[in-house]
């Protein structure tokens, strides 16, 4: 049965976590519509302004996998602890730089890139220690509500940050950015007990442990499976993200206010869906939902496409919020439930990057599209496109590691070996032999070819 929406509060970790991050998205928030202001004054040139993004977007691409991999190698609860640290002393150094007025464009970027860094490196632990918060009957309610977390703060920081910014300037958005995450770290500092992860498994090294991570990923069959839902889901989603300043300014003829109501609408939906989620869930499998968000997010560009009013956009913006809520809540525990403890943070690193790459080469296609044949054209195809892919892709269902036990079963005795050897030393040839009665044979052949998988995968 599914847990009610707010569930996971009941457990006090998560609640001061989820606050605390709260806070600290809403600080990035404001941090996003500071450096984009700050490019536009040093350097006004588009190359130079989208530079911004790209220096934001970059590390996840370059580091997640390593950073998914450090998430599994040490603990958790320290890594976040470090990376929350050494954002804040990044900020608080730009903002020392800001006040003497030492800043230039490319400094600016610098700084966007390391911030990206450090945001990288803590994004798949963040992820992993999830289930260690909450019970696993209310995994999905807590995965909804971090989503939720995302929503408010996109709904609200960029308001706060154009506010501030306007007030007190850009040192003063900065330095409450580098205070959100010094709120987090306050918040790790007192989870303590909590957080003690028990791994009797030897220590890989870093480039042995992304292999790892890797050959899993290509070879569970429920974590495949998600990283193609999410990529087919999140090419077609990402049109509208890429386009809505031009959907704003030439199908709706506003401006930036309107493109903040669109983006209000948005993260409004969101949190609508986050509370809708657990009643869907009663009537409709996570295959389900993933269609009906990916059908609302086809409706969602039809209205941007021929809308051609403020109402329907807004509505346009609202629908697209609670489909995207719908999609990435149930395609997150499904790759959730896909992993084991000691691989968790990999797993979620290579499916971040998978939607970060479909988001990527989404904005990128549509974006050509757009201006080789038109905007309404490129939000009709992009939504045709997503209803056509529906057939294409149910036979790739969604939760297939909920039943599956991780826990090693320590059902083989430790080996007795004539000279001590170290867990890493190797290469090592284990060969197994069946006996099998002949009236087995052919089930056993059947079997195989699942157990294989699993050979591979571990």
């Amino acid at each position: 049965m599914t847990a009610p929406a707010f569930s996971p509060f009941k457990h006090r970790i998560f609640t001061v976590l989820w606050v605390a991050t709260l806070i600290s998205n809403i600080g990035t928030w404001m941090f996003n519509v500071t450096s984009g202001w700050l490019m536009a004054e040093l350097s006004p040139s588009p190359f130079m302004v989208s530079m911004v993004q790209v220096a934001t977007t970059l590390p996840v691409f370059l580091f997640a996998l390593p950073a998914g991999a450090v998430g599994d190698l040490f603990n958790r609860r320290q890594l976040l602890l470090w990376t929350q640290i050494f954002l804040a002393a990044v900020l608080f150094l730009f903002a020392v730089l800001l006040w003497k007025g030492h800043s230039n464009a490319w400094m600016l970027l610098l700084f966007t890139f390391l911030i990206g860094v450090g945001s990288a490196f803590a994004a798949p632990a963040w992820q992993a220690i999830v289930p260690r918060l909450v019970p696993r009957d209310t995994l999905i309610s807590a995965i909804t509500l971090n989503g939720v977390s995302m929503n408010i703060a996109r709904a609200v920081g960029p308001a706060l940050g154009g506010f501030i910014l306007a007030a007190a300037g850009a040192v003063a958005t900065v330095l409450l950015d580098a205070v959100s995450y010094l709120a987090v770290a306050a918040a790790l500092l007192w989870w303590r007990t909590a957080a003690v992860q028990i791994d009797t498994l030897p220590r890989e090294h870093l480039s042995g442990a992304m292999r790892a991570g890797i050959r899993f990923a290509l070879h569970s069959m429920p974590l495949r499976y998600t990283l193609i839902r999410a990529l087919a889901f999140f090419i077609c989603a990402s049109a509208y993200w890429a386009l809505l300043p031009l959907i704003a300014k030439d199908l709706l003829q506003g401006g930036p206010g309107l493109y903040g109501v669109l983006l209000t609408a948005l993260g409004t939906g969101a949190i609508a869906g986050a509370l809708l989620l657990p009643l869907i869930k009663k009537h409709r499998s996570a295959d389900g939902i993933v269609i009906l968000a990916t059908v609302g997010t086809a409706s969602c560009l039809l209205l941007f496409a021929y809308g051609g009013h403020m109402v329907i956009g807004i509505v346009a913006g609202f629908t697209g919020g609670v489909s995207w809520i719908l999609a990435v809540s149930s395609l997150n525990v499904s790759a959730q439930l896909a992993l084991p403890d000691w691989v968790r943070a990999r797993g979620l690193a290579i499916f971040q990057m998978t939607v970060f790459g479909a988001m990527a080469a989404g904005s990128l296609g549509w974006g050509q599209v757009a201006s080789a044949a038109g905007l309404p054209l490129a939000l009709t195809a992009a939504g045709l496109f997503a209803l056509a892919l529906i057939p294409v892709i149910k036979q790739f269902r969604l939760n297939l590691g909920e039943h599956h036990d991780h826990t090693p079963s320590g059902h083989w005795a430790e080996p007795v070996t004539a000279a001590f050897i170290p867990h890493d030393h190797g290469p090592v040839l284990v060969t197994l032999e069946y006996r099998i009665g002949d009236t087995d044979r052919d089930t056993f052949f059947s079997l195989m070819p699942e157990l294989e998988l699993i050979r591979r995968r571990d």
